[in-house]
């Protein structure tokens, strides 16, 4: 919008407005934001893209497991065969830890990009273990897989996420 219009919308907002609280939240002021990545940042985006591969995998394994066992689309879980359950289930899981792993990455790679990298890669490894472990269809054979993913990379990235806030905040 040209100048003319935001004042013009800006002083008719505020002629009508009854509460100033609220007419001065309403002026808002746009800020650029630069961001400077170190260049080991990159391991980090590696680590993004070796999670792309491991959804692919499971993915295939799933379509694998639902082709072998004779279990059709759109059926999700099967009430006759348990192995293909394991096998839609570890891919289920990782799919609902993806969101807050990305995130917890990515944060803490700003400050610690290559002690971000190597813990997303230890996540990996986990996730593949635990896939392995559901796929003997013995689900407590995922456990160990989860002892690596969790307390071993996801503990560690939450802490540097934290130390990531409080450098960007001046705490410390």
């Amino acid at each position: 919008t040209s100048t003319y219009q935001h004042s013009l919308h800006r002083s008719v907002f505020t002629q009508f407005c009854l509460i100033p609280v609220l007419c001065a939240l309403h002026i808002t002021h746009h800020t650029m934001v630069a961001l400077q990545l170190s260049p080991d940042f990159g391991y980090v985006v590696l680590v993004v893209a070796g999670t792309w591969v491991l959804n692919l995998w499971q993915m295939l394994k799933v379509g694998g497991a639902r082709k072998t066992l004779g279990v059709p689309y759109p059926i999700m879980f099967s009430e006759d065969k348990p192995l293909f359950n394991c096998y839609q289930r570890a891919h289920q899981n990782t799919l609902e830890n993806i969101p807050h792993f990305l995130a917890i990455l990515l944060l803490s790679g700003l400050y610690f990009p290559k002690y971000a990298a190597g813990a997303g890669l230890v996540w990996l490894v986990g996730r593949v273990v635990y896939s392995l472990g559901y796929y003997t269809g013995e689900p407590k054979n995922r456990l160990y897989g989860f002892f690596i993913s969790k307390p071993c990379a996801e503990l560690p990235l939450a802490v540097m996420t934290v130390l990531t806030a409080g450098n960007i905040v001046g705490w410390w």
